[in-house]
């Protein structure tokens, strides 16, 4: 696969978020066989594996640490993530933003992801306040060799500027989509000036731009799409010349409506790195396939253009707590493009 670069990191163009292995988006494979669909992703040549402590409460962190333990760790980009609150679990009295406090976060992950150390180690949902003294603790444990690279999750211009001045940033994290384009105008600018990775989540809007949803589609459980507004029965409806569009593009292409989302993506920044979910044998073989889908430069900014003229209705709004959501599920989503 082609590959990208996030600061100093090479990782391949698209990578692997591993959350919906263990919670989120309906029912989860067997152990198993999540493993082995990791493992199918990087026989293929994706080598960038995204999880966080928050997801299913540490849960997350040890598939992903057993799913990765049999492949060649110097081949293996982990992206990981800290939450900047204590969790259910922390036993430390520290502040958690604290250095006592990141310290412990991290070797909680590095025992639970089976590893001596963490490619890009995330602050998760940024707080205000204390972007530089976390860039000063990142810068330390750099020098340590406990991780390799950090970023900053869904920051705003000032807060990467502020971090990047005491510790430069090897990639932000933040979602990005044909459906949430809001980084364009701050961030996405930010990180080329100063030559920042970005890695891109629900890079395909939750699922909803791989066309497989329909305004009847039922989610139940613990699906989050049961409170995500964009899969509002009244908002698919409306946002179905968005698909319609994309579908144009796709048939041009010769190629599906999700590889042409994710083709999008990739033009928009070129150190952008998105991460879908992927939790089957089909989804891992189509997601990866975008990489080599090329869009000319005048088919990107035409379809752009198209893009402009549409209204989004919807968005991520409801998504409060994506740790607290039970693992139990109702419905078998194992077929469809997730993130």
């Amino acid at each position: 696969m082609k590959t990208r670069k996030l600061g100093n990191i090479t990782v391949s163009a698209i990578g692997m978020g591993c959350m919906g292995f263990t919670h989120a988006y309906g029912k989860t494979p067997e152990e198993r066989e999540g493993i082995r669909l990791v493992h199918k992703a990087f026989e293929m040549g994706c080598t960038l594996f995204d999880t966080a402590e928050m997801y299913s409460y540490f849960g997350n962190e040890e598939f992903v640490g057993k799913a990765l333990k049999g492949l060649p760790r110097e081949k293996v980009i982990i992206s990981d993530k800290f939450w900047p609150e204590k969790l259910p679990g922390h036993d430390f009295s520290e502040d958690k933003l604290s250095e006592t406090g990141i310290r412990k976060s991290l070797e909680g992950s590095l025992r639970r992801l089976q590893t001596d150390y963490i490619d890009i180690y995330t602050e998760h949902q940024m707080r205000e306040g204390n972007e530089e003294e976390v860039a000063y603790i990142m810068g330390k444990l750099i020098q340590e060799g406990k991780i390799r690279g950090w970023g900053q999750s869904s920051p705003t211009a000032g807060q990467i500027r502020k971090a990047h001045a005491v510790t430069p940033i090897t990639a932000i994290q933040s979602e990005y989509s044909m459906m949430a384009r809001q980084w364009e105008k701050e961030v996405l600018p930010i990180c080329r000036e100063l030559g920042i990775g970005y890695v891109a989540f629900s890079p395909m809007a939750n699922g909803f731009l791989s066309g497989k949803y329909t305004a009847d589609t039922q989610f139940s459980g613990d699906d989050l799409r049961t409170v995500i507004t964009r899969f509002d029965k009244t908002n698919m409806e409306r946002n179905q010349p968005l698909l319609d569009l994309v579908n144009r593009y796709a048939a041009d292409k010769h190629c599906t409506t999700a590889q042409i989302s994710l083709a999008w993506d990739l033009m928009a920044y070129e150190s952008l790195v998105p991460i879908p979910g992927m939790r089957s044998d089909a989804r891992i073989e189509e997601n990866l396939g975008a990489a080599d889908v090329e869009l000319t430069a005048e088919e990107y900014a035409s379809l752009t253009a198209e893009l402009d003229k549409l209204t989004v209705y919807g968005d991520r709004r409801g998504l409060t707590n994506l740790a607290s959501v039970p693992s139990s599920v109702k419905q078998d989503e194992s077929n469809i493009n997730t993130k």
